[in-house]
């Protein structure tokens, strides 16, 4: 029963419904089979089968909406279902659909049909809008049997013990549909001929003005070039650097720490060590995470500890640095008395490790692997016409996709990071295995709890904290969000205890890898969600992380480690064993070769760069029930609110955190 479109026009009188098909924009996503819609209206009658094909046009290209005029068709009523299949004329074809809209010409009225799937010669059925917990799908059994695939596609594994979970393979749906702008190692290897053509690749740096030119040939000047050297911005690199989640409060002083009152009084504003912890002065940053750690190449890493004090004048500003866990003669406590350049070794040794932490774990472990874990964890257990996914969904664009990538090309043995970071692959990996123990999403991943925990919630005893006080305000938006549609969908108790879907989620996520999960730990719940309440905590953590989280870690690193000094991920030679005096030129002799400065430079730079949408502008909408839209527009509204109070903020702060503002904050992971 075929019925060919013809291209008339909309406003025809003889063309009742207008049929709208966005094909989706992956790898393969279009077709060139035969593509068939029947819409069903709320009485259950079904249409004929109305073949969508208009002769003269290539429909169904990746990325293309086509509309298809329907004619012969009055009278019929509501619509509140449509089934949607291709023919096996092309059986190795795939389609994907984004949505489907039928369009009632004659009263303007719009039926919306998202799909989100690969169309088969199986006939899709979809309720209008596709939001529905599973109890109460009519589809039940088409529910399961997707789900059964993709468990299929979504297999995962441990690429390392005791690190998160990953996809063993990338399935099209996670592919990118324009590789070239993803492609880091394509798009450095044109920077860095552009190096070698201002003649800049090889040899070893002459002088620090030497480094300073390149910026003028071939890349943005990075802040840290004007400030490697200050106190000030050493102190400010914990509060708004890419690296703000590790300081704590310090309570007492850890017995091997070497610090002493002689030492530190003159620089405490004549405080005692014990006064400043009791005033909530002092903090610290104690990487003895890091000891003994096994790197690339047997390099050697420092497991320093530092204390920072807020002075009078309510600067964070660095007291003591000891590079090692334990107290000897040949492990000094080192002091901004001393000479300036042993106090600068000091500050970029320190550095090399809170670069080699942020990399491994606040950036790569705790973001990209992470998400990736959920985002597996969600596929799995919820079908795409679940409303949690639908939440969730745009916050996973190309997350899959860029780590297999970026752990392809950049982790991977002798890439990027084994020549460019002094831990290489092995230190990173050994790093986030130790950290991954210890993560729990009600206390890590849940940002006024994770403040908490470090005694840093308050902004009365740390001030200028911009990284604190700018994510707690989108952090209360995303959870205004969530809760809104969480708490709309579990109304009652029994549709969250009925939700299979969810429950089966729950356990997913929080099973040890060893029995069948991804082994996230801290999911609210004893076994199973018993409030909406501990979804909503889920999710907003999920999306936290999945955005703001990822922006804070990733969006300053060009700032920060562009300038090598400042903030160096490789340092040549050894860490400093004395407190005998510096100079200029062994800071130049520690810093890694042109060729490799360079690779840093612009990997950094290319890492830097936003390939998405910002917060809330969705690449892919995926909500478009009257809860989600809803809600979603409320979403926006607030955003541009903080968005607002960030730019007033900026404008007043003696340093800019642009990192933050919802408009520079991407929805997604994907690069």
């Amino acid at each position: 029963m075929g019925c060919s479109t013809s291209a008339s026009s909309e406003a025809d009188s003889s063309t009742h419904y207008t049929i709208v098909v966005k094909t989706g924009d992956y790898k393969g996503a279009g077709t060139n089979a035969n593509v068939y819609v029947v819409l069903v209206n709320t009485k259950g009658e079904r249409s004929r089968d109305l073949n969508l094909d208009v002769f003269w046009r290539n429909d169904f290209e990746a990325g293309k909406t086509n509309k298809f005029p329907i004619k012969n068709l009055t009278h019929f009523g509501e619509i509140n279902e449509i089934e949607v299949w291709r023919d096996g004329n092309k059986s190795l074809d795939k389609w994907f659909v984004e949505w489907i809209e039928v369009r009632v010409n004659h009263t303007r009225k719009v039926y919306i049909f998202p799909v989100h799937r690969w169309v088969t010669t199986n006939k899709l059925k979809l309720q209008q809008y596709d939001c529905v917990l599973p109890q109460y799908d009519k589809f039940q059994n088409q529910r399961k049997l997707e789900l059964e695939k993709k468990k299929q596609l979504y297999e995962f594994t441990q690429k390392g013990e005791g690190l998160p979970c990953q996809i063993k393979e990338c399935p099209d749906d996670e592919s990118f549909s324009n590789d070239y702008k993803w492609d880091i190692v394509l798009n450095k290897a044109k920077l860095l001929v552009n190096a070698k053509i201002v003649g800049v690749i090889t040899g070893s740096w002459k002088s620090l003005d030497d480094l300073g030119n390149v910026y003028n040939k071939l890349l943005p000047v990075p802040r840290g070039m004007h400030h490697w050297k200050s106190d000030y911005e050493f102190g400010m690199q914990r509060l708004t650097g890419c690296n703000p989640t590790v300081i704590k409060l310090c309570t007492h002083v850890p017995e091997n720490f070497a610090v002493t009152n002689e030492m530190l009084q003159p620089i405490l504003e004549h405080m005692t060590i014990e006064q400043a912890i009791a005033k909530k002065a002092l903090f610290i940053v104690d990487y003895k995470v890091a000891a003994d750690l096994p790197c690339t190449d047997n390099r050697k890493i420092c497991s320093p500890l530092a204390l920072f004090f807020v002075n009078k004048d309510k600067q964070l500003l660095p007291v003591a640095i000891q590079l090692f866990q334990q107290k000897s003669d040949d492990n000094p406590v080192f002091l901004p008395t001393d000479n300036q350049y042993t106090w600068m070794f000091a500050k970029m040794w320190f550095n090399n490790a809170d670069a080699s932490f942020h990399q491994s774990t606040t950036h790569l472990g705790f973001t990209h692997l992470l998400i990736e874990s959920v985002t597996i964890a969600t596929h799995i257990c919820l079908s795409t016409s679940h409303p949690l996914f639908r939440l969730m969904a745009p916050h996973f664009l190309y997350l899959i996709a860029i780590n297999s990538r970026a752990l392809g090309k950049l982790v991977s043995k002798d890439g990027w990071v084994d020549r460019c970071m002094l831990i290489g692959r092995i230190g990173m990996f050994e790093i986030m295995k130790r950290c991954w123990s210890s993560w729990r999403l009600d206390v890590t991943g849940t940002l006024p709890k994770e403040l908490e925990s470090r005694g840093v919630h308050d902004p009365e005893l740390l001030p200028n904290y911009h990284y604190r006080d700018d994510a707690l305000l989108l952090w209360n938006v995303i959870s205004k969000y969530v809760n809104t549609v969480v708490s709309a969908h579990y109304d009652a108790p029994e549709k969250l205890s009925n939700d299979y879907e969810v429950q089966e989620w729950h356990k997913m996520l929080s099973t040890p890898y060893k029995t069948g999960g991804v082994g996230i730990k801290g999911i609210p719940g004893d076994g199973a969600f018993k409030t909406w309440e501990q979804v909503a905590q889920t999710v907003t953590s999920i999306i936290f992380t999945s955005s703001v989280s990822h922006a804070a870690a990733n969006f300053g690193q060009y700032d920060n480690y562009g300038f090598p000094p400042h903030y160096p991920s490789f340092i040549k030679g050894d860490p400093p064993i004395n407190k005998d005096a510096k100079t200029e030129e062994d800071v130049l002799k520690s810093l890694p070769d042109k060729e490799k400065t360079l690779s840093i430079m612009v990997v950094t730079k290319l890492l830097s760069d936003r390939g998405t949408n910002p917060l809330g502008d969705f690449e892919i909408h995926y909500q478009y029930d009257p809860i989600g839209t809803k809600a979603v527009k409320q979403f926006c509204e607030d955003l541009k609110e903080i968005g607002d109070v960030i730019t007033k903020r900026n404008t007043k702060r003696e340093t800019n955190y642009p990192y933050l503002h919802p408009s520079e904050v991407p929805n997604a992971i994907s690069i």
